[in-house]
């Protein structure tokens, strides 16, 4: 098997603003898998909270090619032997998940058929898609909302006026709300704001509070919370979907920092065996990593999957996100995915 990759700097249509931070490029990492004439994608942003840069990324990936050199996709085995064989010999979840994207897609391309086939899933069956809006100056995000009429929106909070952000976006759209705070919020605050932005028509809440929060405020506003909490930074790898079982009533998994669609489908299956809801998100991504997530659709009950949505230009073709919020797979085999 052949290792290529290519980087780009993704340009968004709009400002991008969450409580931490706000961008307006993003850059991203492919790696490209190459075996008997097909081409395998996948993709990682790059994500300073994280520490992942795509230096680092990169060197990752690089450590890998011998490995990679010497392993070779057979009919009588699965894309999964990739992970255990050649991925778990680097740390770097970001490096895995890009890699473990396009192994799967290669590999259903050899195969001649969708992943999701492949897993023995059906195509027409999962939720649909948020729409978000990013933080920022309350007309802006009314505009923003307005340009793209949606069914269902997910809202960036976590200002000293997060309440009247929400009261004033309502006024414009009959579409259910899902706030993510990205940690702002206190325990109090989660507290005396889930009452109100229930009434606002809010779905749920994700990781209104730091990750650094006590297990005791997590288990109060778990209990006492007029509204459902998903954990994001509290539930990075398979390790911790067990940790926030009796904490988060469902969790919100990101490929790039699991490490992939491999240890993606692990923690699934866990948060399910507990009865925690199951949700896969996007990280500001192209239409490569993307076409991974909606391979999952029929295991989650919820999925953030518009990141090529929020790009000013696409860099790949592949599963698309129509206007209704539902995943259209195209006629390619793997996870459909083509670079323009």
């Amino acid at each position: 098997m052949k290792l290529h990759f290519q980087t780009y700097n993704l340009e968004l249509k709009y400002t991008f603003g969450i409580s931490r931070e706000r961008f307006n490029t993003k850059p991203t990492f492919i790696a490209i898998l190459e075996q008997d004439g097909h081409l395998g994608y996948g993709e990682s942003t790059e994500n300073i909270y994280y520490n992942a840069t795509i230096e680092n990324i990169r060197m990752a990936v690089e450590s890998l090619r011998e490995r990679i050199s010497n392993f070779h996709f057979h009919k009588k085995q699965d894309a999964f032997d990739f992970y255990d064989k050649v991925l778990k010999h680097t740390s770097n979840t970001f490096a895995r998940n890009a890699l473990d994207m396009a192994a799967h897609d290669l590999f259903g391309k050899l195969q001649g058929k969708p992943t999701y086939q492949i897993w023995g899933l059906p195509k027409d069956r999962g939720p649909i898609s948020n729409y978000t809006i990013g933080l920022d100056h309350i007309d802006t995000m009314v505009q923003k909302m307005k340009d793209n009429p949606w069914p269902l929106y997910k809202i960036k909070l976590g200002t000293d006026h997060d309440i009247d952000i929400v009261t004033q976006l309502r006024k414009h759209t009959d579409s259910p709300f899902r706030i993510d705070a990205n940690g702002a919020w206190t325990a109090d605050q989660t507290l005396d704001f889930a009452p109100k932005l229930k009434k606002l028509g809010v779905e749920f809440l994700e990781q209104p509070m730091k990750r650094n929060a006590s297990k005791e405020e997590l288990k109060q506003v778990f209990h006492e919370s007029a509204l459902p909490i998903i954990a994001d930074e509290h539930c990075i790898v398979p390790e911790d979907v067990v940790v926030c079982h009796g904490l988060f009533h469902g969790i919100n998994i990101k490929l790039s920092k699991c490490g992939g669609l491999t240890p993606a489908i692990n923690m699934i299956h866990q948060a399910k065996l507990q009865g925690m809801k199951t949700m896969v998100g996007c990280m500001t991504e192209s239409t490569v990593g993307i076409s991974a997530i909606a391979q999952l659709l029929p295991l989650l009950d919820y999925v953030d999957m518009d990141g090529a949505l929020l790009l000013a230009k696409d860099i790949a073709t592949g599963v698309r996100i129509n206007n209704e919020g539902k995943a259209i797979f195209p006629q390619i085999n793997g996870n459909g995915v083509t670079l323009l």
